[in-house]
């Protein structure tokens, strides 16, 4: 029981140096989408309700079904991690995930 509890700690503390994570639009739970920087729980609600009527193709429709994201919030979102089919907005500019030793 010990080794399991230590061996959780240890994972969960790995994980936690890890600085950036991808969010693909179109996979993503709403506690995902919360999780990106600049998408709270009124903006995560409306891109799951677009995202029932259909998948999202990519940023461009992305930005057009759902309401306040245009090429400067776009942009703000993808340097945060959100992707669309996985892949980050063109021009956004890619950040790698850091792991803290």
């Amino acid at each position: 029981m010990l080794k399991k509890l230590l061996l959780a700690i240890a994972a969960i503390a790995a994980t936690m140096g890890i600085a950036f994570a991808q969010v693909d639009v179109n996979k993503a739970d709403q506690a995902a989408l919360d999780s990106v920087k600049g998408i709270g729980p009124a903006k995560s609600k409306a891109i799951l309700d677009e995202r029932a009527k259909g998948e999202f193709k990519d940023w461009a429709d992305f930005q057009q079904r759902v309401k306040g994201v245009g090429d400067k919030n776009a942009m703000k979102l993808s340097e945060a991690g959100l992707q669309i089919n996985g892949k980050s907005r063109d021009g956004a500019p890619v950040k790698v995930a850091e792991v803290k030793k």
